[in-house]
């Protein structure tokens, strides 16, 4: 009782296996290999659509009222003898303002109180 043999295939069988090989062998196979997709370590998780708020009810019931009036930016004209000094040589006023302001906010002031239109405001 020796190992069987399996039944030897057709001719016809060889001929197209022998064919398809060398057509393998002649198209080459490194043409249908699919390159690798290299992801980086770091997982991201995916954009997600980020909706406006629709609040049932306004978070101030009234808008802020300004605190500055134009009254109240520039305080008063500063009196000491270098301010004064700097009035007769250089043409120029110097004022006392309140500290929370910004220079445009200054200019828009005078403009509006006084209707001097020097060259420079110095705070």
């Amino acid at each position: 009782m020796g190992p069987k043999e399996a039944p030897a295939p057709p001719k016809a069988e060889t001929k197209a296996k022998v064919l398809k090989a060398k057509e393998a062998v002649l198209k080459g196979i490194h043409n249908h290999k699919k390159k690798k997709i290299r992801m980086p370590p770091t997982l991201r998780q995916p954009k997600t659509s980020q909706l406006q708020r629709q609040p049932k009810y306004p978070w101030k019931s009234t808008p802020r009222r300004n605190m500055l009036a134009h009254s109240a930016i520039i305080k008063v004209p500063l009196t000491t003898g270098s301010a004064m000094e700097k009035t007769e040589d250089n043409n120029t006023l110097v004022f006392i303002v309140d500290i929370e302001v910004n220079k445009h906010q200054i200019k828009q002031a005078d403009q509006k109180i006084t209707t001097l239109t020097g060259p420079r405001l110095i705070p």
